[in-house]
């Protein structure tokens, strides 16, 4: 069956999701990466105690304009793709609600320069070298930084029953300019999201 890639995500919940959170009832499982309102209101309103949603920075701080505004930047193509700005504002909500339902999921996708900028580019954003200060842009963009740790430490961990990590970093908001690319693999490069531009936040100690 074809579907419009705008609408993959509600065809995957009714035909994939629905299913699963009914065969099982008692297993953990981990929509990762969603992207849309429909995908929150699913996993807000599931009983499903062990459904829970991954978020990306990318897809809380970008809609599809990033993508196609302007001529197509390969660099913000990602799958699942960006949407309109009303699902990144369902995604933010969600993200900063402060549920244990959420938690984040940075799918950074090291794809070189090259097979970015091709015919046929690689889907995927990345994200390693900056996600934590990224999410800090999302949740301070809110005014709920306060609530950032549970996200990108605490509820991922206790879904999956791991010792929550005891070291501490510390962030700053102090803006720093992001590299056009980075070394990657003999002869090539990676160039990361917001490439040449500045991200408001900085780690200062690890």
């Amino acid at each position: 069956m074809e579907v419009d890639i705008f609408d993959r995500e509600g065809v995957f919940i009714g035909e994939v999701m629905d299913p699963l959170v009914k065969d099982f009832p008692a297993l953990k499982m981990v929509m990762e990466h969603i992207s849309t309102a429909e995908a929150v209101e699913y996993v807000l309103a599931s009983q499903h105690p062990f459904l829970k949603a991954s978020i990306t920075p990318h897809h809380l701080l970008y809609n599809r304009n990033a993508l196609l505004v302007g001529g197509v930047k390969p660099h913000f193509y990602c799958l699942p793709i960006l949407k309109r700005e009303t699902h990144r504002l369902a995604l933010l909500a969600a993200a900063t609600s402060a549920s244990p339902k959420f938690f984040a999921g940075t799918d950074s996708a090291p794809h070189t320069t090259q097979t970015k900028e091709s015919a046929c580019g690689c889907a995927g954003v990345y994200t390693a070298h900056a996600a934590v200060e990224l999410y800090a842009e999302a949740f301070d963009s809110v005014g709920k930084l306060e609530l950032l740790e549970d996200f990108v430490s605490r509820f991922g961990a206790a879904h999956y029953g791991l010792e929550r990590n005891t070291r501490r970093i510390t962030l700053v908001k102090r803006s720093w300019d992001v590299p056009r690319s980075y070394r990657f693999g003999v002869g090539e490069t990676v160039t990361p999201l917001r490439a040449g531009e500045s991200i408001k936040w900085s780690i200062v100690t690890v």
